[in-house]
Order: C-alpha cells, then sequence, then structure tokens
C-alpha cells in the first residue's frame, strides 16, 4: 500500500525550517550577534588597534620597531613610540625587515619589521625570503584595505595573505580588533618554535583607528527609509548609498560602497566588540624540538669510537635556548677539530687551536666520524658529495627535511637527529664524559690551515695592476679590527676574499645573508646590529655592486645617529660573475660598474667619507684607524677603497 503524497508534506516542512534556521544561526555567528549580545562596544573610547599592537609587542621584549611609514599603519607606529619601543624609519621596506633579521640573530628573539600595504609590502619579499632560508624568526606587520573594501579595487589593494603564504611559516589577517592580541601571539610563538622562520600578520585599515574615525567614514549619515529597505541593508548589505572615505594621505581607505546603514553598523560594532577587554599579552610558550636519549646515547658511542673526529657547526647552533659561552664551552670540553659557518662563525673567538679555518674539503674526506650539527648537505657542502663514504655522518638538525636533503643521491647519514642543535652538543658531549683524542689529527689540519695561511700572505704581496692588492688590504682590516667588533658582510668577490682572511672576535659577530646569497642586507644588518649592540664597532664589507642597493640607507644612519663603519672594496665591477663570464662566455658585458666615488655621495647624505687608493698605498691602517675615530665619535663613515683584481677567487662561482 502506498503512502499518500501529502504526507510528506510535514517533513519537508520541517526540513526547510531546520535548514533555514541553520543558515540564520550561521549568519549571526558570522556576523558576530552572538558575540555582540555578551560584549560591548565603547563607542566613547578614543583608543585604537595600534595600542594593542604595541601592548603585545612590548610583552614580548620587543625593543625595535623597523619601518617605512604609510598612512595604514600610522596607529600602531604611534602607540609603538608612546610605549617606549624605538620605532626606526628607513628608506626602503627591505632594509626594514633585514634590521629586523638582525635583532632577531643577535638578541635571540624576534625582529619586527611594520610597513604599509600593498607596494610597501611587495618591497618586502627578498628580506623575507632570505629570513625564511636563513631561519630567522622575523615577524612582519603589513597594513590592508578595510575589512569591507578587500577585492574591491580599493588602492594598494592586493591578495596580500597568497603573496607571503609559501614564505611564512604562519600568516593570517586581523578581521576585528579583539583579535589583535591573541593573532599576535601566536604569530610570535610560531617564529621562533620548531624551525625559527618569517611570519605574517595584516592589520586591515579599519582594525587600527579608533572607533569614532571607523564610525564617521563606514556609516552613511541618513539611515534607509521602510521596512522592507532596513531589512534588505541588514539581510544583504544592500541599501542607501555609502561614501567609505577616510581622509588619510596615501593609505588606500578609499572606495565606494552601496552597503545598507544597517549592515555598516553591525560590522562596524563586530569590528569593536570586546576591543578593549583585558587580554594576555605576553609570549606563549615554544616547541621546541629535543634530541632523544636514545638517540644521544647512540650517537656518544659512534663518536667514542672515532680515531679522526670532525665537528661542523652551522647556524642553528647558535639559536636559544642554548647560551653562545656555553656551547663554546662544550666545544672547548668535546676538543674536537672544528670548522664554524654561518652565525657560528667566531664562536671559538680568534686563532682557537680548535677552530680549523682552510681546507674543509679535504679534511672531511679525511675523518672517519663528522657531526654536522646545523648545517645543511646544499650547494655549500657539494650536495653531500665533499663527504666521504667511508666516513660515519652524524646530523642534527631541527628541520627533517632540511636534514635529510640529498641523502638519497650523494651520502647517507648514520643517525639523523632531530631536535635543537645546540642542545644536542651539550648533551654529547655530558655522554662523552671528557674523553679526548690523540692531538696528531688535529695537528694535521693545523698545519695544512698554516700553508694556506702562507699561501695568502704570498698572495697579498704580489703587485696588482692597478690600485690596492685586495687581500692585503682584508689582512690589515682583521688586523685592525676591535674585540667588540660585529661583522657584516654584503658582497660576492670582495666579501668572499674577506671570509677567508677576516676573523670575527667572538660568537654573534659575523652576519652574512646565509644561504640565499642575497645581494643588499648590508645597510640594514649594520643597522640592526648597531641598535642592539650600541657598544660594538660594527664593521660592513661591501663590494662595490652590493653597496648600490645601501648607499641611501646612510641617510638613515645619519638620522637616527647610528654610526657604523662601511669598506667598499672598489673593483668597478660585478667581479664574482665577470672572473667566470670573461673567460667561458668571452664578454664582460652587464658586469663593468666604474670607480664611483661612493664616499663623495655618502658626505651628500652626511656622513663622512674616505678614499683609499694606491696613492694612499702606505696610509691604508692610519685610514682605517681615522674611520674607527670618526665613527666612535657618533658618524656613519664609508672608505672608498679602490682595489685591483687577483686571482685569489678564480673558480669560485656557485651554481
Amino acid at each position: 500500500m502506498e503512502t499518500p503524497a501529502g504526507s510528506f508534506v510535514p517533513p519537508l516542512l520541517l526540513l526547510a525550517c531546520a535548514t533555514l534556521v541553520a543558515a540564520l544561526l550561521g549568519a549571526a555567528h558570522r556576523l558576530g550577534l552572538f558575540y555582540q549580545l555578551l560584549h560591548k562596544v565603547d563607542k566613547a573610547s578614543t583608543r585604537h588597534g595600534g595600542e594593542n599592537v604595541a601592548a603585545v609587542l612590548r610583552a614580548h621584549g620587543v625593543r625595535f620597531l623597523f619601518t617605512l611609514v604609510g598612512g595604514h599603519i600610522s596607529p600602531l607606529l604611534v602607540a609603538c613610540e608612546k610605549l617606549g619601543i624605538r620605532v626606526v624609519d628607513t628608506r626602503h621596506e627591505v632594509t626594514a625587515v633585514f634590521a629586523a633579521d638582525a635583532v632577531a640573530r643577535l638578541m635571540g628573539t624576534v625582529g619586527v619589521a611594520a610597513v604599509t600595504a600593498g607596494p610597501g609590502l611587495t618591497n618586502t619579499v627578498t628580506a623575507v625570503k632570505n629570513a625564511q632560508i636563513a631561519q630567522s624568526p622575523v615577524l612582519l606587520l603589513g597594513g590592508a584595505a578595510g575589512t569591507l573594501l578587500q577585492k574591491r579595487g580599493a588602492l594598494q589593494a592586493i591578495d596580500q595573505l597568497s603573496l607571503f603564504r609559501p614564505l611564512c611559516k604562519f600568516c593570517a589577517s586581523v578581521r576585528r580588533v579583539r583579535d589583535i592580541v591573541p593573532t599576535l601571539r601566536a604569530a610570535i610563538a610560531a617564529a621562533q618554535s620548531g624551525t625559527p622562520g618569517p611570519v605574517f600578520v595584516e592589520l586591515p585599515i579599519d582594525v587600527l583607528y579608533p572607533y569614532f574615525m571607523v564610525q564617521k567614514e563606514m556609516v552613511p549619515a541618513k539611515p534607509p527609509k521602510g521596512l522592507v529597505a532596513r531589512g534588505v541593508s541588514w539581510q544583504s548589505g544592500q541599501g542607501e548609498r555609502s561614501s567609505f572615505t577616510v581622509g588619510l594621505p596615501s593609505n588606500g581607505w578609499h572606495a565606494d560602497l552601496k552597503p545598507g546603514a544597517r549592515y555598516l553598523e553591525n560590522h562596524l560594532a563586530n569590528l569593536f566588540a570586546g576591543a578593549w577587554e583585558p587580554q594576555p599579552e605576553g609570549p606563549l610558550p615554544l616547541d621546541i624540538p629535543q634530541a632523544s636519549p636514545q638517540q644521544v646515547q647512540r650517537c656518544v658511542e659512534i663518536l667514542s669510537r672515532a680515531k679522526r673526529p670532525l665537528l661542523v657547526l652551522g647556524s642553528q647552533a647558535l639559536l636559544p635556548p642554548t647560551p653562545a659561552d656555553k656551547l663554546r664551552a662544550a666545544v672547548e670540553t668535546l676538543g674536537v677539530p672544528c670548522f664554524l659557518g654561518g652565525m657560528a662563525r667566531g664562536l671559538l673567538g680568534r686563532n682557537h687551536p680548535l677552530h680549523i679555518r682552510q681546507n674543509r674539503g679535504a679534511a672531511l674526506k679525511k675523518a672517519d666520524v663528522v657531526i654536522l650539527a646545523g648545517i645543511v648537505c646544499d650547494f655549500r657542502l657539494s650536495y653531500g658529495r665533499v663527504l666521504s663514504r667511508n666516513s660515519k655522518i652524524i646530523i642534527a638538525n631541527r628541520n627533517r627535511e632540511e636534514m635529510l636533503l640529498n641523502s638519497d643521491i650523494f651520502w647517507k647519514p648514520l643517525e639523523a637527529v632531530q631536535g635543537d642543535v645546540g642542545s644536542f652538543v651539550l648533551k654529547l658531549v655530558g655522554g662523552l664524559q671528557g674523553q679526548t683524542w690523540a692531538p696528531d689529527w688535529a695537528e694535521e689540519l693545523r698545519e695544512a690551515d698554516r700553508l694556506k695561511e702562507q699561501a695568502f700572505r704570498e698572495k697579498a704581496a704580489m703587485a696588482v695592476a692597478q690600485h690596492l692588492n685586495p687581500v692585503q688590504v682584508l689582512q690589515l682590516v682583521d688586523e685592525a679590527l676591535p674585540d667588540n667588533s660585529i661583522l657584516v658582510v654584503d658582497g660576492g668577490d670582495f666579501v668572499g676574499t674577506a671570509a677567508h682572511l677576516v676573523q670575527p672576535r667572538g660568537p654573534l659577530r659575523w652576519l652574512d645573508p646565509g644561504a640565499f646569497g642575497t645581494l643588499g642586507v648590508g645597510a640594514g644588518f649594520a643597522l640592526g646590529a648597531k641598535l642592539c649592540r650600541p657598544d660594538a664597532e660594527v664593521w660592513c664589507l661591501f663590494g662595490d655592486g652590493a653597496f648600490g642597493y645601501s648607499l641611501i640607507e646612510f641617510d638613515t644612519f645619519v638620522r637616527h645617529k647610528v654610526p657604523v663603519v662601511a669598506l667598499i672594496g672598489n673593483d668597478a665591477g660585478w667581479t664574482q660573475i665577470s672572473r667566470e663570464q670573461v673567460p667561458s662566455l668571452g664578454s664582460n658585458v652587464a658586469c663593468g660598474l666604474a670607480y664611483t666615488d661612493y664616499h663623495k655621495a655618502a658626505m651628500g647624505l652626511g656622513a663622512r667619507g674616505l678614499l683609499l687608493s694606491r696613492d694612499h698605498e702606505e696610509q691604508v691602517a692610519s685610514v682605517l684607524r681615522d674611520a674607527q675615530e670618526q665613527c666612535r665619535d657618533g658618524h656613519p663613515v664609508v672608505v672608498n677603497i679602490l682595489i685591483g683584481r687577483t686571482d685569489f677567487r678564480d673558480g669560485s662561482i656557485a651554481v
């Protein structure tokens, strides 16, 4: 017997009603109506979201905010200044992020940069990618068009999150003022947890400015008339015309919309509901992976049987929570000859007997046990080909994918330890309980060092066709460096030569871009380094090509009274490329520059400028001392060093 069709009507009606109710509840949730019932909007308050940003930064110990000003982000800059966070404005956004990167590396915390929307953010892409590859915890704050104007053609409005997701560990767009604090806390924790890296938080303009300003520009003066018009305006946002234009210069908060008054009023209420209610502002716990005791014990057993052990330390070894002095003491206790790279340069100071500086490839081939602590088998280790198949390889890294790079092709680890590198080294030393190794292995490596350095001295004594011998100049630079100096390096050929000749005096006193090989880091790194280490002498070694990126920032150094010494190895060309391009392809096209008067250009920006050429060959040391004195007197100094060309780095190009 068939059921009459009419009997299906009540269930269908119930289903339709349930669907409608669910849709209405979902819409109410999305519009924040339930939240607004429990949390008020303080319409009389003159507070703004920038104050919430500043409060979180202060609670996390942030001392510097690097920026290039824009109307989108003005409230957070003003709020940071009021809370005692030093706001340092640069002449290019990429410099702001490089400066934040330097602070992150040297202070073991998060570095912070804030830039305006659109072009302001796109200008930072290179620096953010560099921070990602260098594993620097940088927080990038970006302005954005108002929440209602996104995807509507507002000035400087682009899909910023899609741009930064491939570059950052964490990306978020804050849609309500009350979400600023928890979003920033989560971002800062993400930047420092696991494998550190950059994070991005987008702050639309209407979550940063005060309620009364946003209300004035968002909600039309005359509400729609009639019941139907009001209902439509509430549900769909279609009603009387509203001119959504905030009178801020060049901030992109300008567009004509047609949302209804009720819809806009609700949107405004949802933006500011609960905005000023107290919230925790301090740091969240960090997630830092640790090596398991079983893995550490296996590594102890492998190393205890070694006859020719070798340690290679990279930047990850200097990450918190292990202080540099404790890591240095552990390496000295371990007593294994070591090579230092990246931020680990200088860990053992100058001329330490365990520190081997030259002939790394040959040493790796001879070692029977190699510990790669925070070092990756990328191009710097010939993708792992430099390792001997007969060596027992122990590798430690926070990032498993990076740790095993190319292990399926050119090399294979005996133990792959995913965990914090510095902590692993300390545990390894503790497990070995003071074991020592025969001194002949370390002496063999030191003798190879001495022979290589004798060859350098011979190179320094050779005459060049014109100007000064760069090898000789850099040896004199190494002699002039004080113990408290920080070295920033930015360039190709001149800096590559310096890496063999100039020794940082201690840990965290060498700043290079890292594996990305980025040119243009110099001014930003120097700015961040000098601000967080004001008592240090900051020396920047530039190639003349690389200096082109940083020249204008000497205006920044002068304005903010940040004295640094910049040494330009000026050989009138992109020599690292030229020395390979000309013999290989027979042309110097695009490689030629000029012996430009960079020192005079710096003087035009208010800095001090000095010139070194063959006419001053006997005065190199005295000119360097003069630069130091002027820097100590508070002046940024550029020393334009005209150099000739040598065969020191023939065959050094990396591809």
